[in-house]
């Protein structure tokens, strides 16, 4: 149920049981003033994007769909990566760069979502309008949209595989399992965490499952960078301190995939048998996984989507439009509750995988 938590707030570290769609008041909410594009804008403007460092496909992918699709809309793209080691300080770094160099739209995927609230009051006060892209940035009034794939329910398809999974190969529970969390200074990962807990606790509390190594807060089971050495480590650590004497590990809740496959590569270095193990994003060697049995399952968040919808958005704020949006309650960052649009996610087995990615030519060829 959605009112488990509030998705959005990202400052508050342990889990607060909140109710959707309370706001903050600030005198920023609800303002058309400022960066809102109601005036419009000339067709060639720039339109900046300011994305995290390369740790997936699908950021990679991101910057050649936005490079590409803002062009063909008319626009002048500056899309920029941050570096590897510094990233907070090389996103800040280029979305004031962004700022300066007249920027009308600003789309933000953040690096840390709680660091940036100086850049972007910044394009605020330039009139600049900013999307917040995937990741929700938190603790500002000065975001003006939040465009991303349903993440908490992201969490909650996650959830549910992950019981399914286990239901097949072992019908009747006690079920051992282990939560991964992803990266601290990313919003969606306690968004994703939540989602996933607001299926799996009633189970837990009935006993049903067990978590063997006891840890099931966020910072236990977070993966700082969302890097697969690092979840490779902490799972090598869980099979040697709690999986030994014949007890059988049935599951892993892993957020993403490539912190699926090191959680796998940790199980299968031990010598145990792959549990159900969860994931997201479609990565190409996931998708491998899942048809070879041994990733249980992914999340479909089709990338080309979701920079098709963004540029509609630059594309109605340029004509002076009001952009789509189909979220007004859910996602409260700290100081207001961001206008949102939200896609749908598709869970992915091995059993549906031909036909949700039957549209996909990268992908369509590994369910065959």
């Amino acid at each position: 149920m959605r009112s488990f938590i509030t998705r959005g707030i990202a400052a508050v570290g342990a889990v607060a049981l909140l109710t959707l769609g309370t706001a903050c008041g600030n005198d920023r909410e609800g303002s058309t003033s400022g960066g809102d594009g109601a005036k419009g804008f000339a067709k060639n403007s720039l339109v900046g994007v300011a994305l995290p460092a390369k740790t997936s496909e699908n950021w990679v992918l991101a910057g050649d769909l936005f490079t590409n699709g803002l062009k063909k809309a008319g626009f002048k793209a500056d899309v920029q990566y941050a570096g590897a080691s510094t990233t907070v300080a090389d996103q800040q770094a280029q979305i004031s760069s962004m700022v300066t160099k007249g920027a009308k739209v600003i789309v933000i995927g953040a690096t840390d979502a709680s660091q940036l609230a100086t850049q972007v009051a910044q394009a605020k006060d330039a009139g600049a309008t900013v999307i917040a892209y995937d990741r929700l940035i938190t603790n500002t009034p000065d975001v003006d949209y939040y465009i991303a794939f349903d993440n908490f329910k992201v969490g909650q398809l996650q959830g549910q595989a992950l019981i399914d999974g286990m239901k097949a190969k072992k019908p009747k529970g006690p079920w051992n399992i282990e939560l991964f969390s992803g990266s601290p200074d990313d919003n969606n990962s306690k968004v994703f965490f939540n989602g996933a807990m607001d299926v799996l606790k009633p189970l837990i509390d009935k006993g049903d499952i067990v978590i063997g190594s006891g840890q099931d807060s966020i910072k236990q089971t977070a993966v700082q960078g969302w890097k697969a050495e690092n979840a490779q480590q902490r799972m090598d650590s869980l099979l040697t301190s709690t999986y030994h004497g014949g007890k059988k590990l049935d599951g892993v809740l892993s957020p993403n995939d490539t912190l699926a496959r090191a959680i796998i590569t940790a199980v299968k270095g031990a010598g145990k048998p792959i549990p159900v193990v969860t994931g997201q994003d479609s990565e190409v060697e996931s998708v491998k996984s899942i048809m070879a049995g041994e990733q249980y399952s992914t999340i479909n968040k089709d990338t080309r989507k979701l920079v098709a919808e963004t540029i509609e958005m630059a594309k109605s704020l340029q004509k002076g439009d009001k952009p789509k949006i189909n979220d007004t309650k859910s996602y409260n960052n700290g100081k207001k509750v961001v206008p949102s649009y939200l896609l749908p996610p598709v869970i992915v087995t091995k059993k549906n995988a031909a036909e949700a990615y039957a549209n996909d030519p990268k992908l369509a060829p590994l369910t065959k």
